[in-house]
């Protein structure tokens, strides 16, 4: 254990409007004490999702200002930083050139801020940008907050139900149970198959990739199988990739079937730094039974439901259509816990014995390095800016 942190992570209060999340939260300030970090928080940056002051300082953190953050922190830990939150510009000033800024940037969603944050001078790493490796498990931002936004997809759906989940047994006769179609068996989906079934519905599922078959039955889903050609669904990373409109046509014929016979459908497919594509045409959701319920966990990427309205709620021909944004912001306490606990094991990744050692030569850091030194560094996000890859092979 080192005897005094000699690294300060500091944490700001959130800026993006309606987010509620913290980065960090009071049960990970002592390990990360151990480690050689001190923790500095701005005061009230815990409040919206739960943490008072007061319990960020019975754990060993100091509360400070926002200037005194950005002035003295070694490490400034966010939920959202750079192409996440636009209302960000107004920290632009308080940045030191070589600071290491944490958080989620949508790096590839929003190159273009990105670059307009490199010319802060800090090393910018983001948490998006994890490889998916056994190591980074335990840093993965994005299969965390994809768990909370399955799980809570279901409430929204339950909630604007006019029918109940589960099926019940009574004096007036037998209540059949809600039929739930999730699209998509990522973490998001996958928690939103449990989560359904917990409620007593009966749940089918579809992904294109065949081999979460088996993931989709052992939480006790019925996999829906249509008859198209999946090779090259994911990219090496783990990742969904596009598959070209002729394919999406011919899923979305074979599918509406399924999404005629359903209750409620919750979407989850989305591409890193791409368009969501289209899965259900409007045409599809007419064929839906009376009082429906739509939710398209996609929708911040234009949705998979090409009715989708990014941020609302609406009536479509009898169906209840849902496009939330920044689900995990409305669980916020959850929430924060489990984004603190990824970035303290990133922070701990190059944290040796209260001495930074942020080597390019480790693929966590390699990987999730967008800024340095004033210039986009990341091979993948100049791609997306359409800047040449050997600069940043170079730096």
């Amino acid at each position: 254990m080192a005897d005094t942190p000699s690294i300060i992570l500091g944490v700001p209060r959130e800026t993006f409007p309606g987010e509620n999340r913290v980065a960090m939260v009071p049960a990970v300030v002592q390990p990360l004490a151990k480690s050689g970090v001190a923790v500095w928080i701005e005061r009230g940056a815990g409040a919206a999702a739960g943490y008072r002051d007061a319990d960020y300082e019975a754990k060993g953190a100091r509360l400070a200002s926002r200037d005194e953050i950005f002035a003295g922190a070694h490490i400034v830990a966010h939920v959202r930083v750079a192409g996440a939150n636009p209302s960000g510009r107004d920290d632009a000033s308080r940045y030191r050139a070589g600071q290491i800024v944490i958080g989620m940037a949508d790096p590839l969603g929003e190159p273009a801020g990105v670059r307009e944050f490199a010319s802060t001078g800090t090393t910018l790493m983001a948490l998006e940008l994890l490889p998916r490796i056994t190591r980074a498990q335990s840093m993965d931002v994005l299969s965390s907050m994809a768990s909370i936004a399955g799980y809570k997809a279901v409430l929204l759906a339950a909630d604007a139900l006019p029918r109940i989940m589960p099926m019940m047994m009574t004096a007036a006769g037998t209540i059949t149970p809600a039929r739930v179609f999730v699209i998509g068996a990522g973490v998001a989906g996958l928690q939103a198959i449990a989560s359904a079934k917990r409620m007593g519905a009966v749940v089918h599922a579809y992904d294109v990739r065949p081999a979460v078959k088996e993931q989709i039955m052992s939480l006790g889903g019925k996999f829906v199988e249509l008859p198209v050609e999946t090779t090259g669904a994911e990219d090496k990373g783990g990742y969904a990739k596009e598959l070209g409109e002729e394919f999406y046509r011919k899923q979305r014929e074979l599918m509406a079937k399924q999404v005629a016979e359903s209750d409620v459908v919750i979407t989850t497919a989305a591409i890193p730094g791409k368009k969501s594509p289209i899965l259900i045409t409007g045409e599809m959701l007419t064929h839906m039974p009376p009082g429906s319920v739509v939710v398209d966990l996609a929708a911040e990427r234009g949705g998979n439901v090409d009715v989708t309205r990014p941020g609302e709620k609406f009536d479509f021909h009898g169906v209840t259509v849902m496009g939330p944004l920044n689900i995990p912001s409305a669980v916020p306490y959850h929430s924060s816990q489990m984004y603190a606990r990824n970035v303290m094991a990133f922070v701990q990744n190059f944290v040796v014995k209260g001495e930074i050692k942020l080597s390019t030569e480790d693929e966590i850091n390699r990987d999730t390095m967008v800024t340095k030194d004033g210039d986009v560094v990341n091979a993948r996000v100049r791609e997306a800016l359409g800047i040449a890859p050997a600069a940043a092979a170079t730096a």
